[in-house]
């Protein structure tokens, strides 16, 4: 039997997140039971090119930078923070458990194991089994699941005789046949679909000669407004205070994301097409130019069959050259769950407690659970922000977000930790804005002023919607 203050089940983004906060705050004694041979969660089986979607700066645990805040020289990117590479963010949560976790002298880590609940683990290589008493409470950082797009069996069938494979096998097969297939279909119009028509173009494949079957057009936030680093504060606070002004004066979410598109803060693929989806994606101007390179996509809703002749659709069938390699971005990047309250009893459920952002959620969530505080108390001060999946839904979790940050910015403990957070960025900044910073200080007023009205039409939104 081996005693222990907190178990986390789960070396992922969240589960390092959490217990990073608890070694830098407390003195407690940790477990961390991860399936996976080395700490990174989903980061173990990305495909080779991936890459962060937000900078770097913004990611991993709150102790530890991710990369060295640089900038990049070329590409889409060009100009805008570092967004680190699947390896790279592998090695810096390799980095975290053995130089920072393990290092503190509070962390046991049980790599490649099965938990099963009331304090048993087991190894999946050895049969070896370990008895945890838990003293205080675990943390099920499992929640909210990624579906890996290489473990991922589609919802679709096919005939024998097509090809299909994921994101992860693409790099290989063009080393070995670039020249193969006369055609490449991307099924799914999420954010991996996305990655996969970039590379593939960057990689020199025609965009006539690649077709994209997109169900549902989706809102991406624009990369440019999101930036960290005190030259780019004025224009990333610039657009929360379009954000807020929208929110006030929107009639509804389609008003509403027109006057975010037109401000630069929203973009889409298509601009006659009216998105049905947002899922927090972020993109650069950049990767949409060359995303509309694709001459053909498909917009007949999902895919039920591959044969050798085509697609069969939602909407009837589509004639695709018979040597076409299909790729399968159709799965979801979350496994969605109800919101649940995150401090149980004994448990505690890491959710998202801040728009679009995991590690700061999960980061919070250790700070909060630090506090002498009851569950009902932590509870009010971290409630969990719904997963975003149509535009209509921005509402709820703008709303939700403005709660959470006014009890936050009056909890004296909280206020003075996000002052000195990483992975905030920018409260600190914010709090220091004085009159003689003309520029910054008005567009702190516009946000301020606009609050107030923005809830009361979020309000009046939601409730003409229900």
């Amino acid at each position: 039997m081996q005693d222990v203050d907190y178990l986390i089940i789960g070396a992922g983004a969240v589960g390092l997140a959490v217990a990073d906060v608890l070694v830098a705050e407390t003195d407690a004694s940790i477990a961390i039971v991860d399936r996976n041979e080395q700490p990174g969660g989903h980061w173990n089986f990305a495909y080779d090119f991936v890459r962060l979607h937000q900078p770097s700066e913004f990611y991993g645990v709150e102790s530890r930078r991710l990369g060295a805040a640089r900038r990049d020289a070329s590409g889409w990117n060009a100009g805008y923070f570092e967004m680190a590479s699947g390896q790279e963010v592998l090695d810096y949560f390799d980095h975290v458990m053995r130089d920072h976790l393990l290092a503190s002298g509070q962390v046991r880590y049980f790599p490649g194991s099965d938990y099963h609940g009331e304090g048993r683990v087991t190894s999946r290589q050895t049969g070896a089994k370990t008895q945890l008493n838990i003293r205080r409470k675990t943390v099920d950082a499992t929640y909210f699941g990624t579906t890996i797009p290489a473990h991922h069996t589609p919802a679709f069938g096919r005939d024998d005789g097509t090809h299909l494979i994921t994101p992860n096998q693409i790099s290989a097969l063009w080393a070995e046949q670039p020249e193969r297939f006369a055609s490449v279909c991307i099924v799914g119009a999420g954010k991996t679909g996305m990655d996969v028509g970039v590379h593939l173009i960057e990689n020199g494949l025609p965009g006539d000669q690649i077709a994209w079957v997109m169900p549902r057009d989706s809102w991406l936030m624009n990369r440019t407004t999101l930036q960290p680093g005190a030259e780019f504060f004025e224009s990333t606070m610039r657009a929360q205070a379009v954000q807020m002004q929208a929110l006030a004066e929107a009639r509804s979410a389609e008003d509403l994301f027109d006057r975010l598109e037109r401000a630069g803060v929203m973009l889409r693929l298509d601009p006659s097409v009216e998105p049905e989806m947002y899922h927090c994606a972020i993109i650069s101007e950049g990767e949409i130019d060359l995303l509309r390179q694709i001459d053909r996509v498909i917009r007949r809703g999902h895919v039920q069959h591959i044969s050798n002749s085509g697609l069969r659709m939602d909407d009837g069938l589509v004639e695709m050259p018979e040597n076409t390699l299909y790729i399968d971005c159709s799965a979801s990047a979350v496994t969605r769950h109800p919101q649940i309250p995150i401090f149980q009893d004994s448990t505690i459920t890491p959710q998202i407690v801040r728009t679009c952002q995991p590690a700061f959620s999960a980061a919070m969530i250790g700070l909060i659970e630090t506090l002498d505080l009851s569950d009902a108390e932590k509870n009010e001060l971290c409630r969990p922000l719904p997963l975003p999946d149509t535009p209509h839904d921005f509402f709820s979790i703008a709303l939700s977000n403005m709660m959470n940050q006014y009890v936050w910015s009056r909890t004296p403990t909280i206020k003075d930790w996000m002052m000195r957070s990483r992975l905030d960025g920018f409260s600190q900044r914010i709090a220091e804005v004085t009159d003689p910073d003309a520029p910054a200080y008005a567009i702190l007023n516009t946000f301020r002023q606009n609050m107030p009205s923005a809830i009361a039409n979020i309000q009046k939104l939601m409730r003409k919607q229900a």
